[in-house]
């Protein structure tokens, strides 16, 4: 199955706690349908400490949230928008922004 949502992407977050924040995808997890947005679902992590060069102590890191939950802004129109997909005459498959039409290039 192709992928609507890739690192790279803009991205709103539609549902849950973090609803109406928007940020950066930096990882995409397709397996268990989860991506990491960057500066959404902050969560505070206990790390231990790992030699000289690495305290120990908590540390904020974004956890992974559900792609069900986030929706892709369209660059060109700054608007979040379903994403679809087109295939041109040479074969490929691209993805295209429902709401207006656009290519969405990545």
């Amino acid at each position: 199955m192709a992928a609507r949502i890739r690192k790279g992407d803009t991205v709103l977050v539609i549902a849950g706690a973090e609803r109406g924040k928007r940020g950066e995808v930096l990882r995409v997890d397709p397996r268990d349908s989860r991506a990491v947005v960057q500066g959404v679902n902050v969560v505070k992590k206990h790390t231990k400490p790992r030699g000289m060069g690495q305290p120990g102590g908590i540390v904020e890191v974004e956890a992974s949230i559900h792609l069900s939950n986030l929706k892709l802004v369209d660059p060109k129109t700054d608007q979040a928008t379903k994403v679809g997909f087109r295939v041109l005459e040479d074969g490929r498959k691209i993805r295209v922004a429902r709401a207006s039409g656009n290519v969405i290039e990545n």
